[in-house]
């Protein structure tokens, strides 16, 4: 990848890892966050859900700031992982899978593909009468709870934490894209919220025409 101008969108706190492998790899890396996380307004059913684990089968969570959000709530009401023990848990993807096993909880599924599609056809057949908790971002598509219901699964929907436009980066992402010699020839996307920020960054204004940069997509 020497010589390679590449754009990660990832939010602030999380760029770190994924920019330092891509300039192992010879990457000229620009940062500029498409999405910046924030604690809801409200934890209140994130923390009803928790105090009744119990009541639970199933746990899904599809990231790992939902993952750091649910125990940060968990050490708050004091509750410990003993209340996760009885749970078949699914992570959406490898990262996810590892912020749940670094907590000594075991995820019994992580489907092949890593988007919410790939989640029901894992949990389908699995899920029927039982009661599953999914802890997610406030904004999110909601193929995984329709999907589950239709499967006969009582499906309750938390919200964790939010997504939000980084305001200061509309300035810095226009900027980049104008710049001819220091454009970047690859954006990496994380998310469907990365993808949907980096449009509204880019607003009705025109800054990239064809040919004039190629769109990657980093793993989660």
């Amino acid at each position: 990848m020497a010589g390679v101008r590449v754009l990660v969108g990832r939010a602030r706190h999380q760029a770190g890892a994924l920019s330092g492998e891509l300039r192992k790899l010879g990457a000229d890396v620009i940062e500029i966050p498409f999405i910046e996380i924030r604690r809801p307004r409200s934890f209140a059913r994130l923390d009803s859900a928790l105090k009744i684990l119990a009541a639970y089968d199933w746990l899904i969570l599809t990231s790992v700031n939902g993952v750091e959000a649910m125990w940060e709530r968990l050490d708050k009401l004091r509750l410990t992982t003993k209340q996760i023990k009885h749970l078949r848990v699914a992570a959406i993807g490898p990262a996810t899978r590892k912020a749940i096993e670094q907590r000594a909880v075991k995820v019994d599924v992580v489907p092949k593909e890593y988007v919410a599609e790939s989640v029901v056809r894992s949990l389908r057949r699995r899920v029927k009468g039982k009661r599953v908790l999914l802890v997610r971002a406030k904004v999110a598509r909601d193929v995984i709870p329709h999907e589950l219901r239709k499967a006969g699964a009582r499906v309750d929907v938390v919200e964790a934490y939010e997504t939000v436009v980084p305001k200061s980066s509309r300035a810095r992402l226009h900027s980049a894209l104008r710049n001819g010699p220091r454009r970047p020839h690859v954006v990496t996307f994380t998310s469907s919220s990365t993808v949907r920020n980096f449009v509204g960054l880019l607003g009705s204004r025109t800054v990239v025409g064809p040919g004039q940069l190629s769109r990657g997509r980093a793993c989660p």
